[in-house]
Parts: structure tokens; C-alpha cells; sequence
């Protein structure tokens, strides 16, 4: 408000100074209009320097006055401000952290437990389930005395309401015994040959092979048995012939000589396919 005033009242000096110029001499009024705009500029200077040191020095006089407090009682004072000031700060962090932060924490961590329980397939452990026993056996709670169930202990009260199902209840079926593991044992090798016996050759996937005489007489699984003892199971292996090809057909009422094998064969060890 002072600047203004100082302002409107240089320009009506200014005005009148043009006036009085230009009614006496028209020639200077560039020149007084020059000179009064430096004598403004300069008023400015001054009042602009001068105005805060007038201020400053209004602040000290009446500090001098006992208008001040004390330098004891200040720092006192700026001590309980700034402890005011901390407590202040310290409920509006705590005040933050409850209502924003854990909240947020929380339903995120529920989130994420959600998600790994859908993943895994554990979501029913997202329900609130239900209490086992509950309302069962009330009838046998009226009937029961004072002292039985001073007497009874928490274990046998949760046993008697609990109520298995009837998987749980249902004996348990005795297993019968595993048959017994079949020893695989061939018949005396004959120690030459002659009539009766021959002597057969089991050629390996592997292209190994392997030699061995039997009589004729004997039963055609002996063959297989030979083949299980060398380790090829008669489930995914079979018995072929070499030419023709032919799967050997392997019964127990049939002898080796009752299956066309009447002089030394051999045979090839294949994966049955059939």
C-alpha cells in the first residue's frame, strides 16, 4: 500500500513539473521529464534499503522494551515445540501404519494365499469347514450323571461325540497271502547226445547265444522256463523259429518232439507282439 502511494505520488509530481515546463519553456521538457525519472529511481533505491533496517530496528527496541522472553525460557520453549511437534508426527505415522499399511499388507498376503491355494489344490482351505461332532449325542449327554462327567476326561468326551465315517469304522479285510514265487528249475542236462535227445540254441535279442540239450520226451515249457532264466520274461518275449518264421506254440500237455522239434533247432529270442 506504501509503494503505491509513494508511486502515484511521484507521477503527479512528475505531471505537475511537465506542466510548469512546457507553460514557460516547451523546449526542456524532455529534459525535467529525464531528470524526475532519475530522481524516482533513486527514491526507489533508497526506500526499498531503507524500509527493512527501519523494521529491524522497530524488532529490537522493543525486545530491549521486555517485550522478549528470556534465552532459558526460549529454548524451553522451542524444547517443548519440537516434542509436541515429534509426538504429533509419531501419531500420524502410527496412525498411517495401522489403517493403511497393515490393512494393504494383509489383503495382499491374502491374495497370494489364495492364488498358491488354487494352484496347488488346496481351496478348501479357503472355507471356514465345520465343527466335528457338533450336535451329535446330545440324548446320551441328558442320560449321563453328575459324577461321570466330573469324571471323564476331555479325550474320552471328544471320543464319544465324534462320529467317523463308515470308511473309517469298517474292519479292515485280511490280504490274502501272495502266492509263492515260482523257482524256475530245468531237468538234468543229458551228458551226450543220442537217440532222444537234441540240442537246441536260443539266440538273444542281444545276439548272444546259447546251447543246450534236452530229450524229446520232455515238456515243451521247458523251453520257456529257459528263456525266463536268461532273463526274458515270457510276457513280452516269445520263442520264433528261423525259417519260416513261426511263433513256437508252448503247451504243458505237448513234449518238445509233439512241437516239431525232432533235431537240433534253433531259435530266436523275439518280442511277442501278439
Amino acid at each position: 500500500m506504501t509503494g503505491a502511494k509513494t508511486w502515484i505520488t511521484c507521477l503527479l509530481l512528475i505531471l505537475l513539473f511537465i506542466w510548469m515546463g512546457s507553460a514557460s519553456r516547451p523546449g526542456e521538457v524532455v529534459l525535467w521529464t529525464g531528470k524526475f525519472i532519475f530522481l524516482i529511481s533513486v527514491l526507489t533505491l533508497i526506500i526499498s534499503f531503507v524500509t527493512p533496517w527501519i523494521s529491524s530496528f522497530r524488532r529490537s527496541r522493543k525486545s530491549h522494551m521486555g517485550l522478549s522472553v528470556p534465552e532459558g525460557d526460549m529454548e524451553q520453549q522451542q524444547k517443548l515445540v519440537r516434542i509436541e511437534q515429534q509426538e504429533q508426527l509419531k501419531q500420524k505415522a502410527s496412525y498411517y501404519v495401522e489403517n493403511i499399511m497393515k490393512p494393504r499388507e494383509e489383503s495382499r498376503l491374502k491374495r497370494k494365499m489364495e492364488h498358491f491355494y488354487r494352484m496347488t489344490g488346496q481351496s478348501w482351505k479357503l472355507t471356514e469347514g465345520h465343527m466335528l461332532g457338533d450336535g451329535e449325542g446330545h440324548d446320551s449327554l441328558n442320560n449321563c450323571d453328575a459324577t461321570d462327567k466330573a469324571a471323564e476326561t476331555p479325550n474320552n468326551e471328544a471320543l464319544r461325540k465324534r462320529k467317523l465315517p463308515e470308511q473309517a469304522t469298517k474292519p479292515i479285510p485280511k490280504l490274502e497271502p501272495p502266492p509263492p514265487k515260482k523257482i524256475i528249475t530245468l531237468p538234468e542236462e543229458p551228458n551226450e547226445p543220442g537217440e532222444g535227445v537234441i540240442s537246441v540254441a536260443l539266440r538273444c535279442p542281444s545276439g548272444r547265444v546259447f546251447r543246450r540239450r534236452f530229450y524229446k520226451s520232455c515238456c515243451s515249457l521247458v523251453l520257456q522256463d529257459w528263456m525266463m532264466k536268461l532273463g526274458y520274461h515270457s510276457v513280452f518275449y516269445a520263442l520264433y523259429t528261423s525259417s519260416p518264421r513261426c511263433q513256437v506254440e508252448l503247451k504243458t500237455e505237448l513234449s518238445i518232439e509233439n512241437i516239431g522239434i525232432i533235431k537240433d533247432t534253433l531259435l530266436n529270442i523275439e518280442q511277442n507282439y501278439s
